[in-house]
């Protein structure tokens, strides 16, 4: 690449199937797209949702790969990375790295910046995982993550020096994500009585997310509750059929509402007194910015990256919510009191605002891509 040309970055996917890895994607896509960048997507299994948002359609390719290891997604890989003069490859967790390391032969023919987005699961702690981690680390220019406390369990794991890794936080459009004029017309508006109390939770359908746990929090709360309703936003993930099996056979499922895949959220944040968050881990949750730029205070799980965008009290509840007799305390604690709710929600949006920019994330990637480029191509 020539001073003065644009950065072609390829971000490597398994999919651009709807979730905060990818709407984080997206949302960098968009911005960086013809203001110094060229932005291209590589999808290993399947396009997704989110690749209609993506800003340049015909820079989005699927590579076909089947259930198991393919060396022909890596064949195709560096196949278009060759077609498409990438100057960046941008690897999103494990699984994409691997089909990285062999497309570039490790790095060589085109630099890699890699992200980790999330702590390492149980069933990453093998030592097959692990080896290949350390492996496959080796072959990037830079490794990002989107909060320190993921940077401290990588180091803690012993899989990276931490001088190697940046922490790159989330950001999120405190324009797009604003607070509703009146919370009751927002109730409205999705079809909620005006005088509802309403707990959210926003995401994948996955178990790590505890929305099992959830509506079991719920229906110990909802006899004494009349008002409260669950408003259940997101789709796909590999439990979704045990969670919607859940919520149907739950005794109060008349209260729960399970909305899907929403491509607008911002009415459904607003729709919200509180956004529930006790995900078993995190790294620094979408869900948790949009919802407090939205002026909706925040109830997670003490143990994840919230713990970096939340103070206790202030900004948001942080709380250990290893049960649902716990999630259920801490969710009637939180609805208590409707002025101190406001006052809290108030201050997550003016918290999400200075810290927490869509600016401040672009800032953190233009760098990261500079940084990444060499001039060796294939």
């Amino acid at each position: 690449m020539q001073d003065g040309k644009e950065l072609t970055v390829v971000h490597v996917l398994d999919s651009l199937a709807p979730g905060g890895l990818e709407n984080g994607v997206v949302n960098v896509a968009r911005r960086l797209q013809g203001h110094g960048f060229n932005i291209h997507a590589a999808c290993l299994r399947f396009r997704g949702d989110f690749a209609d948002r993506m800003p340049q359609q015909d820079q989005i390719v699927v590579l076909g790969k089947k259930a198991g290891f393919s060396l022909v997604a890596a064949f195709r890989l560096w196949r278009y990375l060759k077609s498409s003069r990438a100057d960046v490859v941008h690897t999103h967790n494990l699984g994409t790295l691997i089909y990285a390391v062999l497309a570039t032969c490790g790095g060589v023919l085109w630099p890699i910046v890699h992200g980790e987005h999330g702590q390492i699961q149980k069933f990453d702690l093998t030592p097959k995982r692990m080896r290949q981690r350390r492996l496959f680390f080796r072959c990037c220019k830079s490794i990002h993550v989107v909060s320190s406390s993921l940077r401290d369990n990588l180091v803690a794991l012993g899989l990276i020096d931490p001088l190697r890794i940046t922490v790159t936080p989330n950001g999120v459009d405190c324009d797009r994500y604003a607070p509703a004029e009146s919370k009751a017309r927002a109730r409205e508006k999705i079809g909620f009585a005006a005088e509802c109390q309403v707990v959210g939770v926003v995401g994948r359908l996955v178990a790590l997310k505890r929305h099992i746990m959830l509506m079991e929090a719920f229906a110990e709360l909802a006899p004494s509750m009349p008002e409260l309703r669950l408003l259940i936003v997101g789709d796909g993930g590999d439990d979704k059929d045990q969670i919607l099996a859940a919520m149907r056979g739950n005794a109060f499922a008349d209260r729960i509402v399970w909305a899907g895949h929403q491509s607008d959220l911002k009415p459904w944040y607003q729709a919200m007194d509180v956004l529930a968050a006790p995900s078993e881990i995190e790294g620094l949750s979408n869900a948790v910015l949009e919802a407090m730029a939205c002026g909706v205070p925040v109830l997670a799980h003490s143990a994840c990256g919230n713990a970096e965008v939340i103070e206790d009290g202030e900004s948001g509840f942080l709380r250990r919510l290893d049960s649902a007799d716990e999630l259920a305390h801490e969710i009637a604690g939180a609805l208590r009191d409707p002025t101190r709710v406001e006052r809290v929600g108030k201050a997550a949006r003016e918290t999400v605002r200075q810290r927490f920019s869509m600016e401040a994330m672009l800032d953190s990637y233009r760098k990261l891509y500079h940084s990444g480029v060499n001039h060796t191509h294939a």
